[in-house]
């Protein structure tokens, strides 16, 4: 019959949380060590949605062709912008797990003690970050553009959760696609035809209410809805929420927890 010591179950337990967010933020913390060895990808990832607000957005602010009430079209398309830029920077992100498998990264990470939730967490905090940067460069064409922004303390904030939410929801879920898929070729493949379908099913450069039903049902399933409308009731002037915010970030939390499951779950089968 073996003792037990009082403390070292439940001490085990006590350490569980601390343990998990460290073993986060260090895959975060080398994941952002890559990026600031090579900034150039974060200006490289500006260029399209820059052109998508100098030419695309003066274009049809022109037109006048798309409804969107007492706000400009330019205003109503520059949060769904920030949240296209999210979701291209974010959507090949899973690729890295190919090349550290291939590098024989992986298998070290993997045979560690770490949880492998926390793996793929420090992976989507990373990817939050990186958007972040995006965010910056967003608001800086924006505000060169005349575009009305909101600065108050609680907007910015907001802004910079959903932002962060939105970026490691998207890789979290480019993660589980590069697990199911393995190579990078057919990875960059479905990357490709993800993008424009997530994007255009979503609000970000026209109105819900301008859609057939079928695009609808799809768009109220698309994380990237809801990351539009709570960026254009935070970010811009004269913007609300259809949905109301306490929902957008609901729906956002609920599907990074459930892709981080998912990825966790997935993540050794990379190696297969």
């Amino acid at each position: 019959m073996t003792s037990e010591t009082p403390d070292t179950q439940p001490s085990a337990w006590a350490r569980a949380p601390a343990d998990f967010a460290r073993q986060a933020l260090a895959v975060a913390e080398v994941e952002l060590r890559k990026l600031r060895r090579d900034p150039t990808e974060l200006f490289t990832r500006s260029v399209q949605p820059a052109l998508w607000l100098l030419v695309f957005g003066q274009v049809f602010s022109r037109l006048r062709a798309i409804p969107t009430g007492q706000m400009s079209y330019l205003a109503f398309m520059t949060p769904g912008i920030l949240a296209q830029s999210v979701l291209f920077m974010a959507i090949f992100y899973g690729i890295v797990i190919i090349w550290e498998r291939d590098l024989g990264i992986l298998h070290k990470l993997l045979v560690s003690p770490a949880y492998r939730s926390a793996l793929v967490l420090g992976r989507g905090i990373s990817a939050g970050l990186r958007g972040l940067a995006q965010t910056v460069i967003i608001y800086v064409l924006a505000l060169a553009l005349g575009i009305d922004l909101r600065f108050s303390p609680g907007a910015v904030l907001g802004v910079v959760g959903a932002v962060a939410l939105g970026s490691a929801l998207f890789s979290t879920f480019s993660l589980v696609v590069a697990c199911l898929v393995k190579t990078r070729e057919r990875f960059m493949g479905i990357g490709q035809v993800l993008t424009m379908p997530l994007f255009f099913a979503s609000n970000a450069i026209y109105p819900i209410a301008l859609m057939p039903r079928w695009l609808r049902v799809l768009s109220a399933a698309n994380p990237l809805t809801y990351l539009v409308d709570a960026l254009r009731a935070l970010m811009v002037q004269g913007g609300h929420s259809a949905f109301g915010l306490a929902p957008d970030f609901a729906v956002l939390g609920a599907v990074l927890l459930a892709l981080t499951a998912l990825a966790a779950r997935l993540y050794p089968t990379v190696l297969v």
